[in-house]
């Protein structure tokens, strides 16, 4: 399993969110560029960054912070937060002049509210290069529906309805949260996860929400996730180097 730390930014500043409540936000001292040298000297090959501003009302104020992260190579840079359209997708892409391009971008709302749109993207840009990102409350029900637009926006469709919608496009990443989890070092939800593989094997999943601890890596591993999103437990430093080796790719 390849572990992928995250930095999600608000006004150009590192902070978590907890469950996406835009009013339960911490701050971090660390800037967002001395993170990304943190993480790569543990050894991570990925870094996944979420422009929460973009995000909530889709303007993208965090855009030159995030080229000028990826101005570096040792890390690859995932983001997103905000990609409604293909003109997002080529200024993340081929970045600017003297400025970093992203290696992947993903798509959370659009992919909900404009599916055929989204596998066109797919299609055009390359299956590694575009990652479906679906946000995930369970019902009273237990079933795990789709929530769009920075999480505010609840959608009728389930988590199964919305990854089966691309599963003849060549669908190949898919990160999933966990709301419930994310931000509350509350634990993975590893039954959903478990779920989504027997459902779509052929998925490269992504697992967020909720890691607290290296036995919860472990756990996720055992399950068979290829990889896990750690945001608030890596920035706080709850997880020893040693239990981070072992999903660290240049540790």
């Amino acid at each position: 399993m390849l572990l992928i730390p995250s930095i999600d930014l608000r006004g150009g500043r590192s902070v978590r969110l907890l469950q996406g409540d835009f009013a339960a936000e911490t701050r971090y001292e660390l800037e967002p560029h001395e993170l990304l040298a943190r993480y790569r000297q543990l050894g991570a090959s990925w870094l996944h960054v979420v422009d929460l501003d973009a995000a909530r009302d889709g303007t993208p104020i965090n855009r030159s912070l995030i080229h000028r992260l990826a101005t570096q190579r040792a890390v690859q840079l995932q983001v997103g937060g905000g990609v409604r359209d293909a003109a997002a997708i080529e200024q993340l892409l081929r970045g600017g002049a003297a400025r970093g391009g992203v290696a992947r971008v993903v798509v959370g709302s659009a992919a909900v509210e404009q599916p055929e749109l989204v596998a066109g993207w797919l299609e055009h840009y390359g299956v590694e290069r575009v990652c479906l990102a679906f946000d995930v409350r369970h019902d009273e029900h237990g079933t795990p529906r789709v929530r769009t637009r920075g999480w505010q926006s609840a959608s009728a469709l389930s988590l199964w309805e919305a990854v089966a919608a691309f599963e003849t496009r060549g669908l190949k990443h898919v990160l999933c949260t966990d709301i419930e989890r994310d931000g509350a070092l509350a634990g993975p939800n590893v039954a959903l996860y478990r779920e989504a593989l027997a459902r779509f094997p052929q998925i490269q999943w992504q697992a967020s929400g909720g890691i607290a601890s290296g036995a919860d890596l472990a756990a996720l591993a055992a399950c068979g996730v290829p990889a896990a999103i750690s945001g608030k437990a890596l920035l706080e430093e709850r997880i020893t180097r040693e239990e981070l080796k072992p999903y660290l790719p240049n540790a």
